[in-house]
């Protein structure tokens, strides 16, 4: 690869719509694979569709690896200072990674910008990942033949059984696995709430929360196999479906 620099997408939303609740982007699906990516020895930088200060959501400061880097300067000053998609060329990545958080749902999904950042760093033989509700920032993103970047390709983002029993499933815009279904995507799960990693070629995505460092590592992982000169297929990959190693 060019570049070992990866982009960060994060949401700029701080409700969730008309229904007073507060939300933002999860705090463990930016510092988990944040921690596999950088001690990889890649750069990380982070953007929002608005740029500048992005709210947070499960800010938990009993997780050592929240507390390691919300005391960490370089990365709260990433966090208050995302860039905006206007400042971003897309051909100093190696890989774009949406974070979740519900906030996602929102402002991700209809940023024109950021569709055609991913398409771009996706065409130019980079890695697209997302974990949880980060990956409603892939499902309008299309080629350059007018393809959806997902269809035919394994996907994972939080379910709709688990929208259901977190009880947002009618203030969410849409339901996320069935959207990514609509768009072609071949849509994998596990348990409620369980770790959930899919590689699918150079797609990278997971189910929740708890799957956001196997997110990391998997980003690494086809990131380092790309280095070696080796070439991944562009549809589903079968072997590449696993659960996280052990962290």
């Amino acid at each position: 690869m060019k570049s070992k620099r990866v982009l960060f997408v994060l949401t700029n939303t701080e409700r969730l719509g008309d229904s007073g609740h507060k939300t933002g982007a999860f705090l463990s699906e930016i510092t988990h694979p944040y921690e596999e990516i950088s001690n990889a020895g890649y750069e990380i930088d982070m953007v929002s569709p608005l740029g500048g200060e992005v709210p947070l959501d499960g800010v938990k400061m009993d997780d050592p690896i929240n507390a390691t880097w919300m005391n960490d300067e370089d990365f709260l000053e990433k966090l208050e200072k995302t860039l905006k998609p206007e400042q971003i060329n897309a051909h100093d990545y190696c890989a774009i990674y949406f974070a979740g958080g519900h906030g996602a749902m929102f402002d991700l999904p209809g940023n024109r910008s950021l569709q055609h950042i991913t398409a771009e760093i996706w065409e130019n033989d980079g890695v697209v990942a997302a974990v949880c509700h980060g990956s409603a920032g892939l499902v309008n993103v299309k080629l350059s033949d007018g393809s959806f970047l997902v269809a035919g390709h394994e996907v994972s983002s939080f379910t709709n059984a688990e929208e259901e029993a977190v009880g947002m499933e009618n203030v969410v815009p849409f339901l996320l696995q069935s959207r990514l279904q609509e768009r072609g995507g071949l849509h994998t799960e596990s348990s409620k709430f369980a770790p959930h990693i899919v590689r699918s070629g150079r797609l990278v995505t997971g189910q929740n929360p708890a799957s956001a460092a196997g997110v990391g590592q998997a980003i690494v992982e086809v990131l380092e196999f790309l280095n070696e000169g080796r070439i991944l297929p562009e549809q589903n990959w079968c072997e590449w479906h696993a659960q996280p190693s052990a962290h």
